[in-house]
Protein backbone atom coordinates (compact mmCIF):
# COMPACT_ATOMS: atom_id res chain seq x y z
CA UNK A 1 0.00 0.00 0.00
CA UNK A 2 1.25 3.44 -1.06
CA UNK A 3 2.10 6.16 1.29
CA UNK A 4 -0.47 8.49 0.04
CA UNK A 5 -3.29 5.51 0.12
CA UNK A 6 -2.34 5.26 3.66
CA UNK A 7 -2.62 8.89 4.31
CA UNK A 8 -6.59 8.82 2.66
CA UNK A 9 -7.15 5.86 4.24
CA UNK A 10 -6.33 7.14 7.82
CA UNK A 11 -7.88 10.99 7.03
CA UNK A 12 -11.13 9.48 6.14
CA UNK A 13 -10.95 7.45 9.13
CA UNK A 14 -10.57 10.29 11.36
CA UNK A 15 -12.46 13.09 9.13
CA UNK A 16 -15.85 11.65 7.22
CA UNK A 17 -18.51 10.54 9.77
CA UNK A 18 -21.99 10.69 9.69
CA UNK A 19 -24.55 13.14 10.24
CA UNK A 20 -25.42 13.00 13.66
CA UNK A 21 -29.40 12.43 14.49
CA UNK A 22 -31.60 15.29 14.45
CA UNK A 23 -29.01 17.53 12.46
CA UNK A 24 -27.27 18.24 15.78
CA UNK A 25 -23.43 20.00 15.44
CA UNK A 26 -21.14 17.04 14.91
CA UNK A 27 -19.21 16.27 11.47
CA UNK A 28 -19.31 18.04 8.64
CA UNK A 29 -21.21 16.92 5.54
CA UNK A 30 -19.68 20.11 3.12
CA UNK A 31 -18.14 18.29 0.54
CA UNK A 32 -16.35 21.29 -0.87
CA UNK A 33 -15.26 21.92 2.91
CA UNK A 34 -14.04 18.44 3.41
CA UNK A 35 -11.99 18.73 0.38
CA UNK A 36 -10.06 21.63 1.04
CA UNK A 37 -9.47 19.95 4.74
CA UNK A 38 -7.88 16.55 2.80
CA UNK A 39 -5.85 18.70 0.13
CA UNK A 40 -4.71 21.00 2.91
CA UNK A 41 -4.04 17.88 5.80
CA UNK A 42 -2.01 16.09 2.84
CA UNK A 43 0.14 19.06 1.63
CA UNK A 44 1.19 19.03 5.53
CA UNK A 45 2.25 15.89 4.73
CA UNK A 46 4.05 16.23 1.81
CA UNK A 47 1.60 14.58 -0.39
CA UNK A 48 0.45 16.71 -3.66
CA UNK A 49 -3.01 17.43 -4.74
CA UNK A 50 -1.96 15.44 -7.88
CA UNK A 51 -1.22 12.44 -5.80
CA UNK A 52 -4.05 12.36 -4.04
CA UNK A 53 -6.02 12.56 -7.27
CA UNK A 54 -3.50 9.77 -9.01
CA UNK A 55 -4.94 7.69 -6.21
CA UNK A 56 -8.54 8.30 -5.68
CA UNK A 57 -9.68 10.07 -8.64
CA UNK A 58 -12.07 13.23 -8.11
CA UNK A 59 -11.59 14.48 -4.66
CA UNK A 60 -14.80 15.78 -3.93
CA UNK A 61 -16.50 12.97 -5.61
CA UNK A 62 -14.63 10.26 -3.61
CA UNK A 63 -15.21 12.20 -0.32
CA UNK A 64 -19.55 12.89 -1.27
CA UNK A 65 -19.70 8.91 -1.52
CA UNK A 66 -18.06 8.91 1.13
CA UNK A 67 -20.28 10.55 3.14
CA UNK A 68 -23.13 9.06 1.49
CA UNK A 69 -22.16 5.44 2.60
CA UNK A 70 -21.53 6.40 5.79
CA UNK A 71 -24.68 8.14 6.45
CA UNK A 72 -26.53 5.23 4.36
CA UNK A 73 -24.78 2.94 7.22
CA UNK A 74 -25.75 4.86 10.20
CA UNK A 75 -29.49 5.64 8.64
CA UNK A 76 -29.36 1.36 9.09
CA UNK A 77 -27.72 1.22 11.78
CA UNK A 78 -30.72 3.26 13.79
CA UNK A 79 -33.53 2.14 12.17
CA UNK A 80 -32.49 -1.58 10.77
CA UNK A 81 -36.22 -2.05 9.61
CA UNK A 82 -35.92 0.63 6.64
CA UNK A 83 -32.77 -0.21 5.45
CA UNK A 84 -34.62 -1.78 2.48
CA UNK A 85 -36.00 1.73 1.57
CA UNK A 86 -32.50 3.16 0.77
CA UNK A 87 -31.78 0.19 -1.20
CA UNK A 88 -34.56 1.08 -3.13
CA UNK A 89 -34.39 4.18 -3.56
CA UNK A 90 -33.05 6.31 -6.78
CA UNK A 91 -29.51 7.61 -6.65
CA UNK A 92 -29.55 11.20 -7.23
Amino acid sequence: MSNVREFIDFWVENSVHPVEQYRTPGASQDVAELTRRLIEAAKGQGISEAELRAEIGDIAAYIEELLRAANRAESERREPHLAWISLAAPRE
